[in-house]
């Protein structure tokens, strides 16, 4: 479904943050970026869905494919309506606007108006939380209600993959955990989903495979199975181990030649 062949990504010309990296996601798939901060992982996601420019960033080498086009010369809109839909990083809802207002701003580029009524009826069973709270203004609701009015009106476009950027993140555990029954379910409802989350753990969960970054590079590509068993990763990033950042990634480094996960 998706291809990124040999992207390499900089800011303001200068700041290189991607470099030449390939990854692939398949039709109805979840598969997770894992990496520490600075790694890419948002960077990629924002080179995928047209708004690197936005950040002063710009795609200077490899392409980006959806269904076999590229899409890496498109603006945001064409994205959108091509079928890719995403969540970013500390929700970014219209926190004046109510939950209502929220989710009918994510299907504005829809064409489709019957497509948008099931897009709705959709979130609505995905989030029965949201029926309740339509005419609440976003800013009010907890993080975690404030969580799934963004993925739900990421879902109101009627994505086939879905870009998630650190859904988790400042929620409680026992938000976590409904985060990731949501994104299995949504999986589970046919759409393909691109994961970048800090907790390894719960990505490693949900997802059939995964990419490790450093330095804006791919060091590690496995079956999600195999990184969840994979000691470097156990120690490094499910932190099994205490100081053990330093030997872990000198590990992963010794292993970027690891063969690649093909589902």
């Amino acid at each position: 479904m998706l291809l990124l062949q040999d992207i390499a990504v900089t800011y303001q010309n200068i700041v290189p943050a991607v470099q030449g990296i390939s990854l692939e996601v398949h039709d109805k798939s979840v598969v997770t970026l894992l990496g520490a901060n600075g790694a890419g992982k948002t960077t990629i996601l924002r080179a995928i869905s047209g708004l690197l420019h936005i950040h002063k960033a710009s795609l200077i080498r490899g392409s980006i494919l959806f269904d076999g086009e590229r899409i890496d010369g498109l603006n945001t809109t064409q994205i959108v309506q091509r079928g890719i839909a995403q969540v970013m990083e500390g929700r970014r809802l219209f926190a004046d606007l109510t939950v209502d207002e929220n989710l009918r701003a994510g299907a504005i580029a829809s064409r489709n108006p019957a497509a948008t009524r099931r897009a709705y009826d959709r979130v609505m069973e995905l989030f029965p939380v949201l029926r309740e709270r339509r005419h609440s203004v976003a800013g009010y609701l907890s993080g975690g209600e404030q969580q799934m009015v963004a993925i739900a009106r990421a879902l109101m476009a009627s994505p086939r993959l879905l870009l998630l950027d650190e859904p988790s993140l400042g929620l409680a555990p026992f938000m976590v955990q409904q985060i990731r029954n949501i994104i299995v379910e949504i999986n589970a409802g046919g759409t393909a989903v691109l994961l970048v989350e800090q907790n390894a753990q719960m990505a490693l969960s949900v997802a059939h495979s995964g990419y490790v970054l450093e330095t804006g590079k791919v060091v590690l590509a496995q079956a999600a199975a195999e990184l969840l068993q994979n000691e470097s990763v156990r120690k490094f990033y499910l932190g099994l181990h205490e100081g053990s950042e330093r030997s872990g990634m000198a590990t992963l480094r010794q292993r970027r030649e690891t063969r690649r996960w093909t589902l």
